[in-house]
């Protein structure tokens, strides 16, 4: 299996990468933030429960998050790998994935996060706030996210590089050109394994 995680700030572009992605090389598309605002969606209690703290723009409490992920991806069959987007964003979930993937024999094999500006990302997240009426994406909650972000996710980079598994991609251009750079990085570590 080929298991590949993709991070960045909010507003990078990880959702619509990950799609193409996971259809182009048959990897199932796991995304927490689209599996809570499903959750909310429908009023479960584990929706409840995080609603708010997805409001503030803070981050969901990792024991909840890898029950929610043990239970997607038990879910998946007959896949070549996974996608995670979005997931880890600390150093605790980065290791609480690496023992999860090792119930099954498995590993991150690479991690690639995307770099954009953050003016750019700014920009990006007041427009879709607009067109889908996002509640997390106010000029406000944008400024905690990206503090969270650096604080927080940014650690990774270095835990990733350790392993050798880390790849920075530029993310901004045209979604194509975006997919194509993330393509080029995967069929380099595709054809390396």
């Amino acid at each position: 299996m080929f298991n590949l995680v993709i991070f960045g700030p909010p507003g990078a572009g990880k959702g619509t990468q990950s799609i193409q992605i996971a259809g182009k090389y048959r990897l199932a598309h796991i995304s927490t933030g689209d599996i809570f605002r499903s959750e909310i969606r429908n009023q479960t209690p584990l929706g409840l429960k995080v609603s708010g703290i997805i409001e503030r723009g803070e981050l969901v409490p990792d024991e909840l998050l890898i029950d929610l992920l043990r239970s997607a991806m038990r879910k998946c069959t007959d896949v070549r790998g996974f996608v995670f987007d979005g997931f880890p964003r600390t150093l605790r979930q980065a290791a609480d994935l690496d023992h999860l993937l090792e119930e099954d024999g498995e590993k991150v094999n690479l991690t690639l996060a995307l770099e954009v500006e953050d003016q750019e990302l700014i920009t990006r997240l007041l427009i879709r706030a607009q067109r889908e009426g996002r509640k997390d994406d106010t000029q406000e909650v944008i400024a905690n996210r990206l503090n969270v972000y650096q604080n927080q996710t940014s650690p990774l980079i270095e835990y990733y590089k350790k392993q050798g598994k880390f790849k920075a991609v530029r993310g901004q251009g045209t979604i194509d050109e975006i997919f194509d750079r993330l393509c080029t990085e995967i069929e380099t570590s595709l054809s390396s394994r």
